[in-house]
């Protein structure tokens, strides 16, 4: 089973290629510029370095959400363009637990975090154990699903656990102070190798939710927000303004 994989899901532009449990090649980067610069020239780079025949991928994994939301949206355009034309499906797979993926094996609580502004995050709560079924011999198991919400309530509810837990995302930078201060549960930061994400672990989640039957047509997909945008926040909040003078 062969799956190009795609995520634009935060400040890393990340594409890969998988076939069964091989990784044949990945182009991740962590540079500023905006996707739409990066994510085509990149898969274009790949293609030709693997010499791949797009043709003969499965399907198109994608890092679905949450996330940037200009980010998701490129990722989905181009996820959605590329499925069309090669008539495969796309495996939608959640951005947080993409980011949990790299710590594969880890004996502890996961804690993937994502910068959602307002001191608030894209998170959820992970953990692997051994599991003889399996390929890997281990299986990631969801303790709280990807969510937005405030950080202080989710470092609240990991020192409640009593475990040992590793942050990973983009979000430690900004917190990494917060963390030290205020939990008492033994805790580490995931090294410079794992700690963002990469499109790889797109690729190896996509390939388990594939072979369960869980993909969609192209025109099916649509990225997974979580919560609105800015631009729809404060056009909510205008409408709301308006209706409370029109009360009045």
């Amino acid at each position: 089973m062969k799956l190009l994989a795609l995520d634009s899901s935060g400040n890393v532009a990340s594409v890969a290629v998988t076939e069964d449990d091989r990784l044949i090649g990945e182009y991740t980067v962590d540079h500023g510029k905006t996707h739409s610069q990066t994510l085509l020239p990149m898969l274009d780079e790949v293609k030709k370095m693997i010499e791949l025949d797009l043709s003969s991928v499965d399907a198109i994994a994608i890092a679905a959400g949450p996330g940037s939301f200009t980010g998701l949206r490129i990722g989905s355009a181009t996820a959605k363009g590329l499925a069309e034309a090669l008539n495969k499906p796309i495996v939608e797979v959640p951005t947080v637990e993409a980011l949990a993926f790299n710590m594969y094996g880890y004996d502890g609580l996961i804690c993937p975090i994502m910068d959602a502004r307002r001191n608030q995050v894209y998170a959820g709560l992970y953990r692997f154990e051994e599991d003889p079924d399996t390929e890997e011999g281990y299986r990631m198991l969801t303790v709280k699903e990807q969510f937005v919400g405030d950080f202080g309530e989710l470092l609240a509810e990991i020192e409640a656990m009593q475990t040992k837990v590793v942050f990973l995302g983009d979000a430690v930078a900004l917190h990494k102070e917060t963390i030290k201060d205020t939990l008492h549960v033994p805790f580490g930061f995931a090294p410079a190798n794992c700690n963002r994400q990469h499109a790889a672990c797109v690729a190896a989640l996509g390939r388990h939710l594939l072979l369960q039957g869980k993909s969609v047509a192209a025109g099916e997909h649509k990225p997974i927000y979580l919560r609105l945008s800015q631009a729809e926040r404060e056009r909510a909040e205008r409408e709301r303004a308006e209706r409370e003078d029109g009360a009045h």
